[in-house]
């Protein structure tokens, strides 16, 4: 039984790779633990039936069995929302060298108008992250339109995106002062690669749960119309 659990749990994976709902995967692990039974009960070796590639074979039983997948498409979709994070850098970058004077001027304020410095700086760098969160989430919803589920993705990406941008903040913060604010090149891509992985993260975060949210109403959906109703 150890080696059907085995062959049970890797399909499954395999099944959650392949978008496959977690009420197919039930059904599917249903079917194939019965053959897998039957094998070994013949005197068979149950791995045998499957063969050596075991999400292969957990694919095509998917597709045999046509269930309905749900495709992730994250390679899509990150791609696009660096795309849009880049041209959002690129506008933020404008406004911020446009707001520099106002920044300026709000820091050196006369001390009759307390302005504390932090909220200057958060202002500062503040407007252009939003810029850059804005045109990621408008990019994956505007030209992914035709993938499943991406409205609530990019809905969850708006909320997703700056709360990693506020946890990644003191890290790089902290990065940066241990390396003493240094500007070689190292250095630099270090910083924004911490921040771009932070947003990928909530990028993949959001397409997760958003496929999630989707499978688990379908399946309300496919229960409340199989439910017998009582006579």
């Amino acid at each position: 039984m150890d080696t059907i659990d085995r062959l049970l749990g890797e399909a499954d994976q395999a099944w959650r790779g392949y978008g496959v709902g977690s009420a197919d995967r039930a059904a599917l692990a249903a079917d194939l633990r019965l053959d897998l039974r039957a094998a070994a009960a013949d005197g068979g070796d149950p791995a045998q039936l499957i063969g050596g590639d075991v999400a292969g074979f957990a694919r095509r039983l998917a597709d045999e069995a046509g269930v309905r997948r749900v495709r992730g498409d994250y390679g899509r979709i990150l791609g696009m929302a660096l795309i849009g994070a880049v041209l959002g850098v690129v506008l933020g970058y404008g406004l911020l060298m446009a707001a520099y004077p106002a920044f300026v001027r709000m820091v050196d304020i006369p001390r009759s108008i307390d302005v504390p410095v932090q909220l200057a700086v958060a202002v500062y760098y503040g407007i252009p992250a939003a810029v850059v969160i804005t045109g990621a989430v408008i990019a994956v919803r505007t030209r992914l339109r035709d993938l499943p589920r991406i409205r609530r993705t990019a809905q969850l990406m708006s909320v997703l995106m700056p709360v990693a941008g506020i946890v990644i903040m003191p890290i790089t913060v902290a990065f940066a002062w241990a390396t003493g604010y240094s500007a070689a090149p190292p250095v630099v891509v270090a910083e924004i690669a911490m921040v771009l992985a932070a947003l990928a993260g909530a990028t993949v975060l959001a397409r997760r749960l958003s496929l999630r949210e989707g499978r688990t109403a379908a399946e309300t959906s496919h229960a409340d119309a199989t439910r017998v109703k009582p006579a």
